[in-house]
């Protein structure tokens, strides 16, 4: 009994968990079974979870633009939600050529908050996902520190100029700082183990896009984050603010 409900566990969570995930998974179902007991029964169905590689950066350096500073210098973490967002670009091969995936990733919760794919690599796919987070988040975020790579895309003037509508301040890796955006970039890196690889091929943009929509879906809401304390990160959020509410009225 236990192994079918691993199967589905596994098989409803894009079939990227390992024992430890899965073992979360089936707590919070309710299950009391053991870790090293689900390793097993997982090797026992032919299960595992996926590895992460190495990404290519696919941001270009823009060396001659004013470039903010450093105001992150590594330190991916927040207080709040809508401190600190970190953005970066991704690229994935499709039959009709390459195609770009951005992402914005609030690093309280890590919550993907924007996202965005084209069919190029100019600044509309960056500046639409931003477009997106603050149709989300708010339209002024005065407090919130963007952090992003030197890509030319973050650093183009129609970019830059609605971080300020939006009172955010624009921050930027220092540079030959292989680990200026690494939080970034794993969102990246678990975007492409967890489901771009996992299909031999992808047929056009249209197909990505909506593949990717239901991504990002299940990572905000349903995927099991440990930084998060092993839950999504919507949950981890509501967490917090139902915590603000109980201070406010206490």
């Amino acid at each position: 009994m236990l192994k079918d409900v691993i199967i589905r566990v596994h098989r409803a969570n894009f079939g990227v968990y390992g024992a430890r995930k899965v073992w979360k998974a089936l707590h919070r179902l309710g299950l009391d079974a053991g870790r090293d007991q689900v390793a097993r029964l997982m090797k026992a169905v032919a299960l595992a979870g996926v590895t992460r590689e190495k990404s290519i950066r696919t941001t270009r350096p823009d060396d001659q633009a004013a470039r903010p500073a450093d105001l992150v210098e590594r330190s991916f973490t927040a207080s709040a939600p809508n401190r600190l967002w970190l953005a970066d670009l991704t690229y994935v091969w499709t039959e009709a050529g390459f195609a770009y995936t951005a992402f914005i990733t609030d690093a309280f919760s890590r919550r993907i908050v924007g996202w965005r794919t084209s069919a190029n690599l100019r600044t509309d796919l960056a500046l639409d996902a931003l477009e997106m987070a603050l149709a989300f988040r708010g339209k002024e975020l005065p407090g919130l520190v963007h952090h992003s790579d030197r890509g030319v895309q973050y650093l183009a003037i129609r970019y830059t100029e609605r971080l300020d509508e939006a009172k955010a301040v624009n921050s930027v890796g220092s540079k030959g700082d292989s680990y200026d955006n690494a939080l970034a970039e794993s969102v990246n890196a678990l975007y492409k183990a967890e489901l771009i690889r996992r299909r031999k091929r992808w047929r056009t943009l249209g197909e990505l896009e909506l593949a990717t929509a239901a991504w990002v879906h299940w990572y905000n809401t349903e995927r099991l984050h440990g930084t998060c304390g092993d839950i999504p990160p919507a949950e981890f959020e509501e967490a917090y603010y139902r915590q603000l509410e109980e201070a406010h009225a206490a």
